[in-house]
């Protein structure tokens, strides 16, 4: 039978807070007295992960399934993995270290029977450095501005989604994707609620400056065209700029005479142009980058193994075949 819960959970070398994990998440679900499943997707963890969540698969078969990957694609294509392989009416993302509390996944569910197809989370007190919720912050409106899609803490992943919404998801190909921004597109009545929020378990962060910074990239990219007009419009802005400095430099000139003393302001509004000039090429690259990316028709990732039970017993299903959605590693 289809459970109505469905929990996703990405693993990627969280050994060390796994047992915490456990200890929580399966008696809160249990105290739902709702049929749920939990989906641990493994995104190539180089510790003990595997064998613990096969331990726990072992302990807990009629409500825990396992997917394993045959190599590190990123949070969001284990999410998506899991999408795939969820079956329940209501899909949760959840993290597993623990920052956001799986007791708060009964308010998500709670919301989401009200009528609402996507349910977002904003943590009530972030636990994270200054730097990082000051980062966040200022990424959040400079996203919501260009892409239009209201996402109020965005690095949050506790989320609920509904089928419709996971079936339109798991129709696209896409290479790199941000997965709530891209169910929130599909959402007829989004809406958040307010969780709370705790120091991790154990173990750091897997989000490093430089994932970030990609993560906004393909946000960004891959939700709107506006960069491409901004600069677009910035072009023909500087444009008009120079043919003014061009025309007042040759009136100078002849009423003045020829000076020196320009030559200085001259390099440094060359080198500004230059500059403008490399930003731009960059940001064309993001996407001809992803444009190259999707024709290569390389699939998103590669699941190895799925353990699940199967009938009156368990089941490990080996899978050599790889993901049909057709995008780059």
């Amino acid at each position: 039978m289809k459970p109505e819960l469905s929990v996703v959970i990405p693993i990627y070398n969280e050994q060390a807070g796994l047992a915490a994990l456990f200890a929580r998440l399966y008696p809160a679900l249990d105290a739902m007295r709702i049929g749920y499943e939990i989906v641990f997707v493994n995104d190539g963890s180089r510790d003990n992960s595997v064998s613990i969540l096969a331990e726990q698969f072992r302990q807990r078969p009629d409500v825990t399934r396992v997917v394993l990957f045959n190599g590190n694609y990123g949070q969001h294509m284990a999410i998506l993995a899991g999408f795939e392989a969820a079956r329940g009416e209501i899909m949760v993302t959840l993290d597993a270290d623990l920052q956001n509390p799986p007791e708060e996944i009964h308010n998500l569910v709670a919301k989401m029977r009200e009528g609402y197809d996507y349910v977002g989370s904003i943590r009530r007190k972030r636990q994270d450095s200054a730097w990082r919720t000051l980062a966040s912050k200022m990424m959040n409106r400079i996203r919501e501005k260009i892409t239009n899609i209201k996402i109020t803490d965005q690095g949050n992943m506790l989320r609920a989604y509904g089928r419709n919404v996971i079936d339109l998801v798991n129709q696209c190909a896409e290479v790199n994707t941000f997965v709530p921004a891209l169910a929130y597109t599909f959402a007829r009545k989004p809406t958040e609620i307010t969780v709370e929020h705790e120091e991790r378990a154990a173990g750091e962060s897997k989000y490093s400056l430089y994932s970030l910074i990609r993560l906004n990239f393909d946000l960004v990219t891959g939700f709107s065209l506006i960069p491409l007009q901004m600069f677009s419009m910035l072009g023909m802005a500087l444009s008009a700029g120079s043919a003014l400095l061009v025309a007042f430099l040759l009136l100078r000139r002849f009423a003045l005479g020829a000076e020196a003393e320009g030559v200085f302001t001259l390099f440094a509004i060359a080198f500004f142009f230059m500059g403008v000039i490399l930003f731009g090429i960059g940001l064309l690259g993001e996407y001809v980058g992803r444009i190259f990316q999707q024709v290569r028709a390389r699939p998103r990732y590669v699941v190895q193994t799925i353990l699940q039970q199967h009938g009156a017993g368990q089941h490990e299903l080996l899978s050599d075949a790889v993901e049909k959605r057709t995008v780059g590693r």
